[in-house]
C-alpha cells in the first residue's frame, strides 16, 4: 500500500523475472510488449505470464545504457501491424541510436519485416545518453530524442550532428516538409529541436498535441520541457547542473534570450526516467496530472499542471527504480520497475 496526498493506493505486482526492462507498450486485446535492454522483446499477459524473447529484434550495442530501449506502436496498429523499436546500434566505429520497424505476428510470435529507418549520422565510441523515447505526433510523424553521448555534449549545439537532438520523421524515416529546418543548408532537415543532453521521457499534451519531455541533467539541472520546432533548450551552454568531479557551473549560466526556459527543473537530479499524462477514470482525483518516473530516487513525481505551468508536485515513494510510467487502455497507471525486473500497477485502494 502506497500513501498519497489523494488517499491510498495498492501496488500490485503483475510480471517479475525480467532483465533491465525498459519500455512498456499495450496491444489492442490488454497484453503488454516489454523491451529489456540486453536485446529481447516479450509479450506479457495481464495475468503476469511472460513469453520467451521474440525472434526478429535487430542486434544490438547492450553495453552500459546501451541496448535495446523503446517499443511503440503503429497509430494504424490494428490495421498494419507496425511496431517501432529504438535501440543502440553497432557500427565499426562505435555505436548510435536507431530506429527500426516490423511487422509483429502474433500467432508465430515473432517479428517480420524488420527495417531500419532511422540511424544517428555519427556513431561514437562510448556507452552513455543514448536517449531512444519515441512518440507519434497527431499527424502521424514520429518524434524521436536523441542523446548527446555524454563525452560530445558540445555537439548538442551543432545543428549538422544529430547528437542532443529530437528529431521528427514520417513512419517510413522521410522527412516530413514542415519540419522547422527543412531547406537550410546549415542543419539537418529531420531535426526539430537541439540542446538536450539525455531525453528519456516523452508524451503528447493530451489537450494540446504538443511534444512534451524531460532530460537528465548532471548534478541537479533534470528539466521538463515543452519541445517546439526549432528551438534551442540550451544544453551545454544554459544548464542548471553541475560537473560531476568537482560540482562547478557548466556554461554560461541557467538562462539566455534564445533559449527555451524548462517547464520546470530538478536539483538535486532525480535521474527521471517514463513520463504519462494521466487522462483515465481510475484514479478521478488525478486526471490532467503528469507522471514522471525517477530512478536515482526511486519515485513516481505526480506533476500538478496549470496549463504550461507546474503548480505542485508530489512525489510517491516506490522504493525501487522505476524505468517507465504508462496509462494502460483499462485507466491505471503502469510502472516498469528495473532493479528486480517487474510490472507493476497501481489500483485504487
Amino acid at each position: 500500500m502506497l500513501r498519497t496526498e489523494q488517499g491510498r493506493v495498492k501496488l500490485v505486482e503483475v510480471a517479475t523475472g525480467l532483465e533491465n526492462p525498459w519500455s512498456l507498450a499495450f496491444l489492442p486485446d490488454g497484453r503488454m510488449l516489454v523491451t529489456e535492454r540486453p536485446g529481447r522483446l516479450r509479450v506479457v499477459t495481464r495475468e503476469g505470464t511472460v513469453s520467451p524473447p521474440l525472434p526478429g529484434v535487430p542486434a544490438v550495442h547492450a553495453r552500459g545504457q546501451g541496448g535495446l530501449l523503446d517499443v511503440v506502436l503503429s497509430p494504424d496498429f490494428v490495421q498494419d501491424r507496425t511496431l517501432f523499436l529504438s535501440f543502440a546500434q553497432p557500427t565499426d566505429g562505435g555505436a548510435r541510436t536507431a530506429v527500426a520497424r516490423a511487422r509483429l505476428d502474433l500467432d508465430a510470435m515473432r517479428l517480420e519485416e524488420v527495417e531500419v529507418i532511422f540511424a544517428q549520422n555519427e556513431s561514437p565510441g562510448g556507452n552513455l545518453h543514448w536517449g531512444s523515447r519515441l512518440v507519434f505526433d497527431r499527424a502521424g510523424n514520429l518524434f524521436v530524442t536523441l542523446g548527446d553521448r555524454y563525452h560530445l555534449r558540445e555537439r548538442a549545439q551543432w545543428l549538422q550532428s544529430d547528437l542532443g537532438k529530437v528529431v521528427r520523421i514520417r513512419p517510413d524515416g522521410r522527412v516530413p516538409q514542415d519540419n522547422p529546418f527543412v531547406g537550410r543548408g546549415d542543419a539537418g532537415a529531420h531535426l526539430w529541436s537541439y540542446g538536450h543532453r539525455n531525453v528519456q521521457g516523452a508524451a503528447l499534451h493530451p489537450l494540446t498535441g504538443d511534444l512534451w519531455a524531460h532530460e537528465h541533467g548532471p548534478q541537479g539541472g533534470d528539466e521538463l520541457n515543452k519541445v517546439l520546432a526549432g528551438r534551442n533548450y540550451g544544453w551545454p551552454v544554459i544548464t542548471f547542473g553541475r560537473e560531476y568531479v568537482i560540482g562547478t557551473r557548466i556554461g554560461e549560466g541557467t538562462a539566455r534570450s534564445d533559449v527555451e526556459p524548462p517547464l520546470t527543473q530538478w536539483t538535486p537530479s532525480i535521474a527521471p526516467s517514463g513520463m504519462a499524462f494521466y487522462t483515465g477514470e481510475v484514479f478521478p482525483q488525478w486526471k490532467g496530472n503528469l507522471f514522471v518516473g525517477a530512478l536515482k530516487f526511486q519515485l513516481v513525481a505526480r506533476l500538478v499542471l496549470d496549463g504550461d505551468r507546474v503548480i505542485h508536485e508530489e512525489r510517491i515513494d516506490i522504493g525501487q527504480r522505476v524505468r517507465d510510467v504508462r496509462q494502460g487502455p483499462d485507466g491505471h497507471l503502469w510502472l516498469l520497475e528495473e532493479s528486480e525486473g517487474r510490472i507493476l500497477r497501481l489500483d485504487p485502494a
